[in-house]
């Protein structure tokens, strides 16, 4: 209650203009952000491999089956070899009045090595633990809750995803879930939570893709965001490098949708689209 009033009290401020662009502009913006993530311990023959990242959508809320239509198109044209969901599909989901549509558009995403998910905060709130899990694998996604998948090629070379429970309303298991990853094989961390990347860099994990923060989602130049969530308060948005003993990367996607207000400022958007490229390729 106290962060909707902060939020509400800061927006007054907003002249019209203002108001209008946060309300019924940024929100229905889209940016397409690109990244090359080098690495040792990518394999040669996944040099190139191309990873979307897209998140907290909070259907039902401001956002709707159209625009995720929209943005499924969007992601398709980008033609992905993998994609990740870091959490928050629906703002709540024991409400959500249009699950099979929803089912059916997610089915959509085509990844020829896979589609692949995690539990953000709402996906456990609204009684919906059990809705999310059979919707995602009735799309086609491998929902990762404290376990651990690979990606083969025909080559024999893998990477390894794996996924952890969501911080605020889940139990995550960082060492259980890296565990089974064999030493010096390339791992990717999916985390709603974007906090939680010091505990990974601590256990050895190479990457971490995060969500929960929207970027602030209402941010003041010079201030910087109104209010943040729990586990997205000091990583909130972009790259990070954690832990120059141990390195991680670290990136924090800014979601789709909105949540608390339908409003966003300074926050627009994103879908980010991940390179994968084999310093062994270099030599």
């Amino acid at each position: 209650m106290l962060n909707t009033i902060r939020y509400f009290l800061a927006l007054i401020g907003f002249s019209y203009g203002g108001y209008f662009y946060s309300r019924y502009l940024e929100p229905h913006r889209l940016e397409i952000n690109q990244v090359t993530i080098q690495h040792k311990n990518i394999p040669k023959s996944f040099h190139g491999c191309k990873i979307v990242q897209f998140s907290d959508t909070h259907l039902g809320f401001q956002y709707n089956l159209e625009q995720l239509k929209k943005h499924i198109a969007t992601i398709n044209n980008l033609q992905p070899d993998i994609i990740f969901f870091t959490g928050d599909l629906m703002d709540k989901p024991n409400q959500y009045p249009f699950k099979k549509e929803l089912c059916n558009t997610l089915q959509q995403l085509k990844a020829p090595y896979g589609k692949f998910a995690v539990y953000g905060n709402h996906d456990h709130g609204g009684y919906g633990t059990e809705i999310y899990l059979q919707m995602m694998k009735d799309a086609n996604f491998y929902v990762l809750r404290n376990q651990t998948a690979s990606v083969e090629l025909e080559d024999g070379n893998k990477i390894y995803i794996a996924g952890i429970d969501d911080a605020m309303l889940g139990k995550p298991d960082i060492p259980r879930t890296l565990k089974g990853i064999p030493t010096n094989a390339f791992s990717i961390l999916l985390s709603h939570a974007p906090d939680m990347a010091d505990a990974a860099s601590a256990i050895g994990a190479d990457i971490q893709l995060s969500g929960h923060s929207h970027g602030g989602q209402v941010k003041l130049p010079f201030y910087g965001p109104l209010v943040t969530p729990p586990y997205g308060r000091r990583y909130i948005e972009g790259q990070y490098l954690i832990n120059k003993n141990a390195p991680l990367f670290l990136y924090v996607n800014r979601g789709l949708g909105t949540t608390r207000l339908p409003f966003r400022f300074l926050s627009v958007p994103e879908i980010t689209v991940f390179f994968l490229q084999s310093e062994q390729r270099q030599k």
